[in-house]
């Protein structure tokens, strides 16, 4: 109850133009309160240790996708937009009707293409759709972002790395400690994906993801932990 206070809702309770204004839950909570600590700290993850740039960001991108690009292609009916309700998670026919993903598998869980081609393609809510393609896009400009500000301090540790280089403050009292020897790392490493590979194989039929998808999927995460790791570093964002 606490999380969505959606006073505009109460108001007029059995309008949809209200409930797609309003509803905190379903719609784009114009005038929505919420007192409930999740809900508040949901915005920024950690709102008092986060730097102003990175909220000023996140406050724009947010009015811009919810109250600006979001209504925008709603209510001019892009791609039938109107068909389908303005904030939902689920998938849809093109009727606008909940999609039964139960009729376009087969026994094995595999897509059947036919039965997709007869029963229709999935559509989805106008802003799951827009959220989709600003996450891809978020990716995308992580890796631009980090290479042109920060690429010349990367390749430059990087260098260092493999040279001997001044030790600083930090480094040498940490050298008091015993270090944990990075073999143990590796070992863990090799045997978590070693696993991994095991079970994908052994249970090809309920997974379905080969073993050449579990290395691609390595080699991707090993991509973006740079670039992702420093903009939760400077930003606090994840």
């Amino acid at each position: 109850m606490v999380t969505s206070l959606s006073w505009i809702c109460w108001i007029f309770p059995k309008s949809v133009l209200a409930q797609q204004l309003g509803s905190g839950l379903y719609g784009l909570g114009i005038g929505c309160l919420g007192i409930d600590w999740s809900t508040i700290s949901s915005y920024l993850g950690s709102p008092l240790a986060t730097p102003w740039f990175a909220v000023a960001n996140v406050g724009v991108g947010f009015v811009l996708v919810m109250y600006v690009i979001t209504p925008l292609a709603y209510w001019l009916n892009l791609y039938d937009a109107k068909t389908f309700p303005i904030f939902s998670e689920d998938l849809f026919t093109s009727s606008g009707q909940d999609y039964n993903i139960s009729l376009i598998v087969n026994s094995d869980f595999e897509l059947d293409l036919k039965a997709y081609e007869k029963y229709g393609t999935i559509h989805l809510s106008t802003f799951f759709a827009i959220t989709y393609g600003v996450g891809f896009a978020a990716l995308t400009a992580t890796v631009v972002h980090v290479g042109l500000f920060h690429g010349k301090e990367i390749w430059q540790l990087s260098l260092s790395a493999f040279r001997d280089r001044k030790i600083d403050v930090h480094t040498r009292l940490m050298r008091k400690y015993k270090q944990v020897p990075e073999l143990w790392f590796q070992v863990i490493l090799v045997a978590n994906v070693a696993l991994t590979i095991f079970t994908c194989e052994y249970y090809i039929e309920q997974l379905q993801l080969p073993w050449w998808g579990v290395l691609l999927a390595c080699v991707i995460a090993i991509f973006f932990t740079v670039p992702i790791g420093i903009i939760t570093a400077t930003t606090n964002q994840v």
